[in-house]
């Protein structure tokens, strides 16, 4: 499938000042070369290219190039001024560049020197990226000293929108610290930080023009003409639907200080949303960073930095327990009818463990007791089954591994095996290991990108669609580069009884009365999904991971997702069905709105009821 994307591409002539074309020029010569006219040297220099864009899912741009305008100095020819003319010389531009901008305009002596020295024969940028207003001043006219120089710098159409996805640029090393050579760059290339502008970066670069300048054996310049035009870099597509992204971020924003939604389609693998809260604003680092902006980021204690949804990995909570029943049911170790006690406690060896409700709740079967999220029961039955079917279940259906999406450092996660227990504690899986690990507590880590990739797994009735960021890289001119189709990374065998009372019991921790999440209804649709509340951190600063994750609609699954909210510090309030649930219904109601080509269900106006105190665990 191809994708029409539109770059608007300014002529590479207007990057230099009265330069001509010749299709003539080479890049083969290593050095500044000698022409045949005798003692006339001539540079081969590179234009660099616009980046290609990134778009989302339909083209829209996420991430493009725009024309930027620098302000320079124009030094003469011959080079051949001692330091104290140069100097002087540039001062005065200066004063004057701080006249005709009103800004303050910072250069010290050494970058001069160091610029005259090595690339006297470019310009000097001594403001960069003029704002609309000190263009108008400057267009009417200016000494040939100054000019006006012509960049490409990246731009971010949509703010703060998937910033964690698409990463953000920086500008390569400084090029005048060493003497200028053929093929290097006129202007520095932006080069990819984070994200897709990181993974992607060579293709986005593009093809640098060439430029050749001549000088006489006087040291005169006597001409410039572009050799070549620089070609766009390749854009690429993501599988990010951005509105739903905006959806995402604006729910976030409107009722957590720190969380994250991540929303999959389940059949194919596709990421349609993947929201962190906080974000941040990548424009704020073009064309570079101010140390106070970085600073200010970094020491922001709710690090908007970095990426919740796919690189911080927290404990799951009772969300797992939807993985602990399937591999119960699974392995045959469990039926769904069989009848375990939910009493308010339950011993393993000296240790007792409870569940969140102070009240026994009797005998009851899978279904039942996913329903009201009854930890004993869970305890129990992984006791039952041991260790190794949960392990193995919870891996199959890639908890605790890499999705495999193109971002740097993308989290684990963990699902502890005897391998772990003995490298971290010394010991192998224990009982009480084991009781921990059947309510998604201990050891186990899980990113939401990971709890979306699982409960997409569990609605495809075992089939795992290789989780996917990116759908394709292509031309300018649209001819696809390199395609990321769908593609089935494993099947796990799922018996129809069990599908059946799994699917059954996730609606009802939406919809029955003893469910955990229903403020994660919606007007005429089935929502499927477990929620989850785990703490974790130091006992002193004990935080609160609220979960709520599953699948919509229920019966023809086309979004799986996951919520997850973080709590303050020692804040014993947040749980998966007050703080998360909310989270995934907010959202929903906005995509099955009236006019939603699925199912066109009503958007729900109503007060939302209050739920039932929610799991602790």
């Amino acid at each position: 499938m191809k994708f029409r994307l539109v770059v608007f591409l300014l002529p590479a002539a207007a990057l230099a000042q009265g330069v001509t074309i010749d299709n003539t020029g080479s890049m083969e010569n290593p050095k500044p070369t000698w022409e045949t006219q005798r003692q006339a040297r001539t540079y081969t220099l590179q234009i660099p290219a616009p980046r290609g864009q990134i778009t989302d899912r339909s083209g829209r741009p996420l991430a493009q190039s725009r024309l930027s305008y620098n302000l320079a100095i124009n030094f003469p020819t011959p080079l051949d001024w001692n330091d104290a003319k140069v100097l002087a010389f540039a001062r005065q531009q200066i004063t004057l560049a701080k006249g005709l901008l009103k800004r303050d305009i910072e250069v010290s002596d050494a970058a001069i020197l160091s610029h005259y020295k090595n690339r006297g024969v470019l310009p000097l940028d001594i403001a960069e990226d003029l704002l609309p207003t000190e263009l108008a001043v400057i267009q009417g006219g200016l000494p040939q000293e100054l000019i006006l120089r012509q960049t490409y710098v990246r731009f971010y159409p949509n703010g703060t929108l998937a910033s964690h996805i698409i990463g953000y640029t920086g500008r390569e090393a400084p090029l005048s610290i060493r003497p200028i050579e053929n093929n290097d760059l006129i202007f520095p290339e932006s080069q990819g930080r984070e994200g897709l502008e990181q993974i992607f970066d060579n293709e986005l670069r593009g093809q640098p023009g060439i430029l050749h300048i001549t000088y006489n054996k006087e040291g005169q310049k006597t001409s410039e003409r572009i050799a070549r035009q620089p070609v766009p870099g390749y854009n690429v597509v993501s599988t990010i639907d951005d509105n739903l992204q905006r959806i995402c971020e604006k729910v976030l924003a409107e009722n957590c200080k720190r969380g994250a939604l991540v929303v999959i389609e389940p059949d194919t693998g596709e990421i349609l949303a993947m929201a962190s809260y906080p974000g941040f604003n990548p424009n704020d680092f073009v064309p570079i960073v101010k140390s106070s902006v970085f600073d200010a980021y970094s020491k922001d204690p709710s690090d908007p930095l970095v990426p919740r949804a796919f690189r911080s990995a927290y404990p799951p909570g009772s969300t797992f327990k939807t993985f602990v029943g399937f591999a119960a049911l699974e392995s045959g170790k469990v039926k769904p009818k069989d009848e375990f006690s939910c009493p308010a406690a339950f011993t393993v060896g000296d240790h007792t463990f409870k569940n969140w409700k102070k009240s026994a709740a009797g005998n009851l079967n899978f279904k039942e007791a996913l329903t009201q999220s009854c930890n004993t029961w869970f305890y129990q039955v992984g006791i039952k089954i041991g260790a190794d079917p949960i392990i193995d279940y919870a891996t199959r259906l890639g908890l605790g591994r890499r999705t495999g999406i193109p971002v740097k450092s993308e989290t684990d996660g963990n699902i502890p095996t005897d391998e772990y227990m003995l490298r971290v504690h010394k010991r192998k899986i224990k009982k009480g290991d084991v009781a921990n690990m059947s309510i998604g507590q201990g050891d186990i880590l899980i990113s939401p990108l990971q709890m979306a990739q699982a409960m997409g797994v569990i609605s495809q009735s075992g089939v795992f669609h290789q989780t996917r960021l990116v759908k394709q890289v292509q031309t300018i001119d649209n001819r696809v580069i390199a395609a990321y189709p769908n593609r089935v990374r494993d099947e796990i065998p799922v018996t129809p009884e069990i599908e059946d009372v799994l699917r059954k019991a996730l609606v009802a921790v939406t919809s029955d009365g003893q469910g955990t999440a229903h403020r994660a209804q919606v007007k005429g649709i089935k929502v499927a999904g477990k929620t989850g509340t785990a703490q974790w951190g130091p006992t002193n600063k004990q935080r609160t991971a609220a979960w709520f994750a599953g699948f919509v609609p229920a019966d023809n699954p086309r979004y799986a997702f996951a919520a997850l909210y973080e709590g303050e510090p020692n804040d014993n309030s947040v749980h998966g069905g007050s703080h998360a649930a909310p989270l995934i219904g907010k959202v929903f109601k906005q995509v099955f709105a009236p006019g939603d080509s699925g199912k066109g269900a009503e958007k729900d106006e109503e007060k939302e009821a209050e739920p039932p105190a929610d799991e602790s665990n």
